[in-house]
């Protein structure tokens, strides 16, 4: 097993101080045109991906190292959210007791484009295709808020980029290239769901799964933009 050096330091290292489309294609596109946000419309599915649930205000374990009271880009994360999203009480597609005031629908991939010291990894400019569109400064992310496509057994569900994990924090490669997920305690997870989605999609801890990044534009109406009001929107 690969263990990432430093990971708990890297893992939080940045808390800036800023306080399918409609189905599955059977094969990638090529699209060479643009969106107007810089995510191309043709991006391709990463597939057979192993997929864990997390939530915000869960403890650590073994099988979670860091606690998520905070994400990677918000120290004030659960209070932010509203709460505990508990996966083992809800209210619909929302934690029971209490509505959140940030989208439910949310996943962690295993890259920071933000690195120590409040800066944007070395890599981020060249390796991010919607970077210098969304580009606001530097330490402020260009990932969070991104919108996500997850694909199981027929359904798709949309979410935004909102932590990172599952225990990487540097895995470029894989997240914005061709490699695979490296190997971890989780059966080498490469994406971390919300309760949410992981309802919406009926899976649990350890399936597998298709994801891809999604123009904002393409993400069509449904529980990801109906819980309590519009969710955040990605940064430009």
């Amino acid at each position: 097993m690969r263990v990432h050096e430093g990971f708990l330091d890297e893992r939080r290292e940045v808390l800036p101080s800023l306080s399918d489309p409609y189905g599955v294609p059977a094969a990638a596109r090529v699209v060479i045109e643009n969106s107007r946000d810089g995510v191309r419309a043709g991006m391709p599915w990463k597939r057979n991906v192993v997929a864990t649930v997390f939530w915000v205000g869960e403890l650590a374990s073994e099988h979670n190292p860091v606690p998520n009271n905070q994400s990677a880009w918000d120290q004030n994360w659960q209070a932010n959210f509203g709460g505990v999203d508990a996966p083992g009480r809800r209210d619909g597609w929302c934690p029971a007791g209490f509505t959140p005031r940030l989208n439910p629908f949310y996943v962690a991939l295993p890259y920071n484009d933000v690195a120590k010291g409040g800066v944007h990894r070395r890599e981020a400019s060249g390796v991010i295709p919607w970077f210098w569109a969304s580009y606001r400064g530097d330490g402020i992310s260009v990932c969070k808020g991104r919108w996500v496509a997850i694909h199981h057994a027929g359904r798709v569900c949309y979410a935004q980029w909102e932590d990172v994990g599952p225990f990487e924090v540097d895995h470029w490669q894989y997240v914005f290239g061709n490699e695979a997920p490296r190997p971890n305690r989780n059966q080498s997870a490469g994406i971390d769901l919300s309760p949410a989605v992981a309802d919406y999609l009926g899976l649990r801890s350890g399936s597998t799964v298709e994801w891809r990044f999604m123009d904002e534009r393409q993400v069509p109406q449904g529980p990801w933009y109906d819980w309590s009001g519009e969710p955040a929107l990605p940064q430009h």
